[in-house]
């Protein structure tokens, strides 16, 4: 499982012109699976993504995490977070989950963060234009 993490102002989703979701403050996630991913591994990725201390204290050091600062996510599914561009210049998304598969995983991702904060999502497997302000910049890569 990777999970792009990237500290945000105003993001949002659209499909086909039309506003689908959109957070103030709070993070946008990239999600991607591959075929070894499990329960286990998503309920990990959750605690280690609503705990990251990458929000700013009083003094301008990254010590609050999106719970303390009353956030919200915005999850955007991205199976392109596993091309493979070791041969040639086409990417091979050989290890990117099948569609059906990754969809019971993405929907369990989104419900358990959904238990610590407001999650929003864009459209599984849909043509997305997603716009984000990222704060910082601060981006942040996670695997498990």
């Amino acid at each position: 499982m990777r999970v792009v993490v990237q500290r945000s102002g105003y993001s949002s989703v659209s499909v086909d012109n039309k506003l689908i979701n959109e957070i103030d403050k709070g993070l946008v996630l990239l999600v991607s699976f591959t075929h070894a991913d499990t329960k286990e591994n998503v309920l990990k990725m959750v605690k280690k993504v609503v705990n990251l201390r990458i929000f700013d204290d009083q003094v301008g050091i990254m010590n609050k995490s999106v719970l303390d600062t009353h956030g919200q996510i915005l999850s955007i599914s991205q199976f392109t977070l596993y091309a493979n561009t070791k041969k040639g210049n086409r990417p091979s998304y050989i290890e990117a989950l099948n569609g059906e598969a990754a969809i019971k995983l993405y929907q369990l991702f989104n419900q358990e963060l959904s238990k610590y904060v407001i999650t929003k999502t864009g459209i599984f497997g849909a043509d997305m234009s997603v716009a984000i302000t990222n704060d910082g910049p601060v981006t942040i890569l996670l695997e498990c």
